[in-house]
């Protein structure tokens, strides 16, 4: 495939992400080397330190990563451009999923794309690998009634693959095989995917305009959360998340990433580079394939985009704490995995990194933990530390002080570095009556962010330990599998299992508080001690439906919904009903 042409302009988006993350790392380490080095630095100090940075990096690029995206909102400029009409699938990838949903959400966007006197050609595929008959039934009426209700100008096909050893991978592969020729572009949506026609027919001009482009990706926003936990999630996308989303955009290029969903591939690009290797002894699938598909297209010179600003495409989200604990745990492995692809001949270096980022971004949590546990165990003063209390002696390295103002300073420039890219995004909404109005007007959005803030300072130790557990199954090769909230049809999960599932974070924070209490352990982390202990209660708090409570943290979709959510909504009714009208014994037929 030809390069097309380079943009020069990512090289300063790309200094301005990474020249002020790397000196603002060097500056923390500097600051703790001179800290620590009455004497010299010991191993443990050089260990420590690094940690220190380790962590502050990825932190410190987040928020010039909002900055830069801050400038680049400012400049972009919708361009209209004439896009030559091209043949594009719709592909839905489907395993064990709730039928009227899935065939719900595709229905209205078939409607959408009719409605819209759509510039290119369209075609849908619904591809299942469902193991359980009783869901295969219900996805073989479902496609009975979408055959019937369909806009007839655009085929629908549904094909059962009878075998799932390859899983999304393997289904998607099939389809190419057989089908794939004869599309231009395959615009991969998931399960719980919904794209407006708007969105959709973007995504096709964007591959068909730039015929070096072998994938492009659309950011999607959260739609239809009502818990406490997946508002929490989908009000901080649409706060902040575009600031990021752009700034990710403008320093990546032409060499972006593809997160496996709302996005259109070049087929024949796909077919002829993107077929993934066996990994390790063991040959096994790689998971996260995404990160992979796009790195393997970027190395046959295919550039990998994404389109940061443009509205219509929609995903939803974990309900509760522990469904999102449960996908970050597959995430998890499949992102690890990523670190033995890193020395693969050819890759981009942006790939490269997308690869380390991914992983990282999980093995930040144990090293967080770490440096939780060894600021714990100074403690407050020498003859109130618990490593002098358990050991009779003071085997510490003789460092300066940790005065409280020292503690303040050390406090206030983290939360101030985690929190930037929220202010930032606060900022932007609030600038705007229009755009807060989207929200609900500027009280109700101020009153949001505060709220989103408070939750997600205490759901982050939670996830801090949760992930720490995921990286050492990862590394041990246990698996733990937890039955998600979703599946238990919305009720609420029984206290004792969630007293197994959080045994670790409830005896770290009882063991914190109880040290804070004691005087052994600074005050500091009282926050984080009290978010551990009671992780069971803010677990169940992560169930809660906010239906009394409908504007807080509410996004722009729930003041405001586009036509095609309301479409998918009562779509996913009309499904619903019809399945429950007809006998199962149909799906034999």
């Amino acid at each position: 495939a030809p390069e097309g042409t380079p943009c020069p302009s990512r090289w300063a988006w790309r200094a301005g992400v990474f020249l002020p993350t790397l000196l603002a790392t060097g500056l923390i380490i500097a600051l703790f080397t001179d800290f620590f080095a009455i004497g010299g630095l010991s191993p443990f100090e050089t260990v420590l330190i690094s940690m220190i940075a380790f962590t502050f990096f990825w932190i410190a690029m987040s928020l010039f990563m909002a900055v830069s995206g801050s400038v680049r909102v400012l400049l972009t400029r919708r361009r209209e451009g004439v896009a030559a009409p091209i043949d594009v699938a719709l592909v839905i990838p489907i395993h064990n999923e709730v039928p009227n949903v899935v065939f719900g959400n595709a229905l209205a966007m078939l409607e959408d794309l009719a409605e819209h006197s759509a510039r290119h050609r369209y075609a849908l595929f619904i591809l299942s690998d469902t193991r359980d008959e009783d869901v295969v039934a219900g996805e073989t009426l479902a496609f009975s009634n979408l055959q019937i209700m369909a806009p007839p100008t655009i085929p629908v096909s549904y094909r059962r693959f009878p075998e799932n050893a390859e899983k999304k991978i393997g289904n998607l592969g099939e389809w190419i095989r057989r089908w794939g020729g004869a599309y231009e572009g395959m615009v991969v949506l998931d399960a719980d995917s919904l794209m407006s026609a708007d969105a959709i027919e973007r995504l096709a001009d964007a591959l068909s305009e730039d015929p070096a482009a072998g994938l492009v990706q659309s950011t999607p926003a959260i739609i239809g959360s009502k818990t406490v936990f997946g508002r929490i999630q989908q009000f901080a996308t649409a706060a902040y998340g575009p600031l990021l989303s752009a700034g990710l955009a403008a320093w990546t290029g032409r060499e972006g990433n593809y997160w496996g969903h709302n996005a259109i591939v070049r087929t024949r690009a796909f077919a002829a580079c993107a077929g993934l290797p066996r990994i390790g002894r063991g040959q096994r699938l790689v998971m996260s394939h995404d990160f992979v598909e796009a790195a393997l297209l970027r190395r046959a010179g295919w550039s990998v985009r994404m389109l940061h600003a443009e509205p219509g495409s929609y995903e939803e989200a974990p309900a509760s704490l522990i469904d999102y604990v449960g996908r970050d745990a597959r995430w998890c492995r499949g992102n690890l995995q990523h670190l033995r692809l890193l020395t693969v001949r050819g890759l981009h270096p942006v790939s490269r990194f997308h690869l380390l980022q991914g992983a990282m971004s999980y093995l930040v949590s144990p090293v967080w933990l770490a440096l939780l546990l060894v600021w714990a165990s100074i403690g407050v003063g020498e003859d109130r530390s618990l490593i002098v209390y358990f050991s009779g002696s003071d085997p510490r390295p003789h460092w300066p002080e940790l005065t409280e103002t020292r503690q303040v300073v050390l406090l206030l420039m983290m939360y101030g570095m985690l929190l930037a890219p929220k202010l930032l995004g606060t900022i932007r909404a609030l600038s705007s009556a229009e755009r807060a109005r989207r929200f609900g007007g500027r009280g109700r959005f101020a009153l949001s962010v505060v709220t989103e803030i408070v939750l997600s300072v205490f759901y982050a130790p939670i996830l801090m330990v949760q992930q720490t557990k995921a990286v050492i199954a990862s590394l041990i090769g246990v698996e733990f599998a937890w039955r998600s909230y979703r599946a238990l049809g919305d009720h609420m999960p029984r206290v004792s299992g969630l007293f197994r599932f959080h045994a670790a974070e409830t005896i770290i924070g009882t063991a914190l508080t109880a040290g804070i209490v004691l005087g052994f352990v600074t005050p500091w982390l009282l926050p984080i001690g009290l978010s551990l202990a009671f992780s069971v209660p803010l677990s169940l708090l992560s169930t809660v439906r906010l239906d009394s409570c409908p504007w807080l943290m509410a996004s722009p979709e729930d003041v405001d919904p586009a036509p095609v959510q309301l479409a998918a909504l009562a779509r996913h009714r009309d499904f619903a009903e019809r399945v429950s009208r007809q006998p199962l014994t149909l799906a034999a037929e």
